[in-house]
């Protein structure tokens, strides 16, 4: 039977090897869209953009999801209690106690941001305060603490800029190959056509193989934060029963954005069916309840 801690060192091999995946298309890709255009713009491009926009959303992401999510910091006077249950899982975890911000809203849902785990923040809706039992919320907590001890938060905005950086390049090359712009000199070549023919198809299935890895990533770090988080309260089950109430749960999330649904311990967006399981930024509610409920403190 699987532990916490072989659950959590699975978790972490597979997601450096898909982050390792996720580089080497980046690399590929600026080198071939280079190679067919005779220019090496697209390789500098990629590098550069990589570079400054990770620069950029460390230190600005957390203003601008608590922006599009419309929280409000607390004080402890505010909710004694809640801030008594991450206190003392902070401790347990070794961390420094984040800031506490709500959002005003009936759906029961969590997630943290923050550049490090010294300006980290958790954020919980009203919902999750009013619907969950006092170890269910603990679970939650302890939850969103692993997300912050596993550096879940820089690895995040790693992932989304290189995403943004695939799009990016991909954009450029259909644009300059429509146009005729800068494409390699090879017109008596038979190859060259379909050389460019598949150059056109990569460009198409770049972004949507980029944003597979990134749900794959999204996913396997989902699991790894489940089973760190079940190490702090030493109790498993207090997650797993928050888990069920969180996705049985319909009210809608009126703040819910495509762009911040990646970062709640479930996904906010209620409405289900096959394209958009595909597309999940969170693996199934019944896989995660089974890997919590399989394994053994």
């Amino acid at each position: 039977m699987a532990t916490l801690y072989t659950q959590a060192d699975s978790n972490i091999r597979k997601t450096w090897i898909l982050l390792t995946l996720f580089l080497v298309l980046i690399i590929g890709l600026g080198w071939f869209f280079s190679y067919l255009l005779d220019n090496s713009i697209f390789l500098i491009i990629a590098v550069f953009l990589s570079i400054t926009q990770s620069i950029a959303s460390f230190w600005y992401s957390d203003k601008i999801v608590l922006a599009i999510t419309k929280a409000r910091a607390i004080q402890k006077k505010d909710n004694p209690e809640l801030y008594r249950i991450v206190e003392n899982l902070a401790i347990t975890a070794g961390l420094p106690t984040p800031k506490i911000y709500i959002i005003n809203e009936t759906q029961p849902n969590a997630f943290t941001t923050g550049r490090d785990e010294k300006h980290a923040i958790v954020v919980v809706t009203r919902g999750l305060l009013e619907k969950l039992e006092r170890t269910e919320l603990e679970g939650v907590i302890a939850h969103e603490l692993a997300h912050i001890g596993n550096k879940d938060m820089l690895l995040g905005t790693m992932i989304v800029v290189l995403v943004g950086v695939v799009a990016l390049l991909s954009r450029m090359f259909l644009r300059i190959s429509f146009w005729g712009g800068g494409s390699r000199k090879r017109g008596r070549d038979k190859s060259a056509g379909i050389i460019m023919v598949l150059g056109l198809i990569g460009a198409v299935l770049a972004p949507i193989v980029a944003t597979l890895i990134q749900l794959a990533i999204s996913r396997k770090r989902e699991f790894l934060a489940d089973a760190t988080g079940s190490l702090l309260t030493r109790y498993p089950e207090g997650l797993a029963r928050a888990l069920e109430k969180i996705s049985s749960d319909r009210t809608p999330l009126k703040t819910a954005d495509s762009s911040t649904a990646h970062l709640y311990i479930s996904s906010p967006f209620k409405e289900k069916n096959w394209l958009t399981g595909l597309f999940s930024t969170h693996p199934p509610v019944k896989e995660r309840l089974k890997a919590l409920r399989g394994m053994k403190v």
